[in-house]
């Protein structure tokens, strides 16, 4: 024990020399793969010798045969093991052969990844949404999705189970340490390579003979060409006509000749035409003129109008707005169907946008400026009540086909102008004045109270200030509201104007059916306008007293209060 306790004597430091030297052979780390020998074989376990380990590490025999290290059993063979723990609870070194393996083999994955290389591997079973692929050099296992399996759909894979073929990784997830390969990948670069070399031999113009169709899509037609390569002609490539599926022009198996329209090098897509080998119908646009009527065929029909042709070939646009005078957002399918034969108007030739623009309705005679013509303005006319709203009446006027518009306001002089809507349903036949007609704007408005007497007439031989006598119809808050004798109007009598005084200007003084005299304060025949007022008749009678008597005591007999101080104002200015 002396020799310890003495750090500076001669032996200590030599004892220390060699045992750092037996130490420093092995670097001895957790979590680190390291190699061990094996040195002892029994039926359950193998015992590894580590240099720098205070015990021998032990593996599970299955462990290692499982791993496909069956071979490699033997005394003095080397195997890699992670080194997990080197000293656990129980005092004994832990390692595991199997996470070496993956350890080593993750490394190999990341390198292939790195440099986009491919991997060997074969699919060792099938799995959810895809297959679990073995890596054959380093027995990791990766995720090949269904997707990912082959450049078609397979509905049989037997043939590719345990078959070595190589692999492309395309994602790698070093936090989790999952891989994901693709073999559509390894399949479309050669194919790709042939495909570019085969795409090289056509150029725009080419025509191309004898292609036979394939199949169909919403948006064309695909067609196989010499055996060797799939091209697109687009619905709108078909043909000059409107086409709106391509079994309509083609059948399965046929073969048409076709022209090359684009070349995409990088897409490896060619894309052709059909209706480019015959002539384009548009050149014979100089045929026809604007604002003449010529025979179409409706060739489809849709919601904002239809298609027609003036030719095979030269589509035409019908608006909808363009298929009658009269009918507010008719639809086209009411009126026509596809394959019918109808007279238009050309209204529109864009040359630049191959456009041609058509109107049905210009081949009819506007009824607006028919009626127009036949029912100027003020003319009395016949009609029959073909539709009502909260504030109006649509009158149809005799055999023409357009409707009248008049206004509740327009229907009487007199009471409510909606409780007189009312009494109005279809089918009534009413008489009615033509008011205003803007054949443009396709408006003719007419009224019912402008072929009636006028009750606002009565006023016309009055004037203002005269005296009238009219009956009280009823009180409010506001006033008055009274008839003139002899008047079928109504008139109100505002609070303010009832008296002089304010005192007496309460509309609770009366009670309704009242004689009583007003005069005419406001007279205005172009709005229709009187306003009447007692205020005014009194005013009116004091200024013709004051006038008329001279002395104080001569208006004391007379109804007004305050007449003998205003006839002693009138005696003080004259001295």
């Amino acid at each position: 024990m002396e020799i310890y306790k003495d750090l500076s004597s001669q032996a200590t430091k030599e004892f220390e020399k060699l045992l750092n030297s037996q130490l420093s052979k092995v670097n001895i780390e957790e979590g680190k793969v390291i190699d061990g020998k094996i040195n002892k074989i029994t039926d359950k376990f193998v015992f590894l010798l580590v240099e720098g380990l205070k015990s021998e590490p032990v593996l599970d025999i299955n462990e290692l045969k499982s791993l496909g290290l069956a071979e490699k059993i033997k005394v003095g063979e080397t195997i890699p093991v992670l080194l997990e723990k080197i000293e656990d609870k129980n005092g004994e070194v832990l390692v595991s052969a199997s996470k070496a393996q993956k350890i080593k083999g993750w490394d190999k994955l990341v390198e292939a990844y790195e440099k986009n290389e491919p991997i060997m591997g074969k699919i060792t079973s099938k799995c959810k949404g895809g297959c679990i692929v073995e890596h054959i050099d380093t027995g990791s296992l990766m995720f090949l999705p269904g997707s990912q399996i082959s450049d078609k759909p397979l509905k049989d894979i037997s043939h590719l189970m345990n078959e070595p073929q190589k692999f492309a990784l395309i994602k790698l997830d070093k936090v989790r340490g999952n891989a994901c390969v693709s073999r559509r990948e390894i399949i479309s670069s050669f194919k790709k390579e042939d495909k570019a070399k085969i795409i090289e031999k056509y150029k725009v113009g080419d025509i191309i003979k004898d292609a036979e169709v394939k199949s169909y899509s919403s948006f064309g037609c695909f067609f196989h060409v010499n055996s060797e390569l799939d091209v697109l002609v687009h619905l709108q490539e078909i043909s000059y006509s409107r086409v709106n599926h391509p079994d309509e022009v083609f059948n399965i198996g046929e073969k048409h000749s076709l022209k090359v329209i684009s070349v995409d090098k990088e897409k490896l897509q060619v894309g052709c035409s059909v209706k480019q080998l015959s002539p384009d119908p548009f050149e014979h646009i100089e045929n026809y003129e604007l604002n003449k009527i010529y025979k179409v065929k409706v060739v489809k029909i849709m919601d904002f109008g239809a298609f027609c042709e003036l030719e095979a070939g030269l589509t035409t646009l019908l608006h909808s707005s363009e298929l009658s005078w009269t009918k507010k957002n008719v639809s086209a399918k009411k009126m026509f169907s596809v394959g019918d034969e109808i007279n238009c108007v050309i209204t529109e030739i864009d040359k630049e946008k191959r456009r041609v623009a058509i109107s049905h309705r210009l081949t009819q005679d506007n009824p607006f400026d028919t009626f127009e013509k036949k029912y100027p303005i003020g003319t009395i006319v016949e009609g029959e009540v073909v539709n009502k709203n909260e504030y109006s009446l649509f009158v149809k006027v005799e055999d023409l086909d357009v409707d009248a518009f008049l206004h509740c306001n327009d229907l009487t002089y007199l009471h409510n102008s909606e409780e007189e809507l009312g009494k109005y349903n279809k089918g009534d036949k009413i008489k009615a004045k033509v008011l205003e007609i803007k054949a443009s704007e396709q408006k003719i408005r007419i009224g019912l109270k402008q072929i009636q007497p006028d009750p606002f007439d009565w006023f016309k031989d009055k004037k203002i200030n005269q005296t009238i006598t009219v009956k009280i119809v009823s009180t409010d808050s506001k006033g008055l509201v009274v008839r003139p004798e002899g008047c079928e109007m109504d008139f109100q009598i505002k609070k303010s104007q009832i008296a002089i005084n304010a005192a007496d200007a309460r509309p609770a003084r009366f009670t309704g059916g009242e004689r009583i005299d007003c005069a005419i304060a406001e007279l205005n025949f172009d709005k229709r306008k009187a306003t009447l007022s007692i205020k005014l008749l009194e005013e009116i009678q004091k200024k013709e007293a004051l006038e008329k008597y001279g002395t104080e005591g001569s208006g004391k007999n007379l109804p007004f209060s305050s007449l003998s101080d205003d006839l002693k104002k009138k005696d003080e200015e004259k001295e």
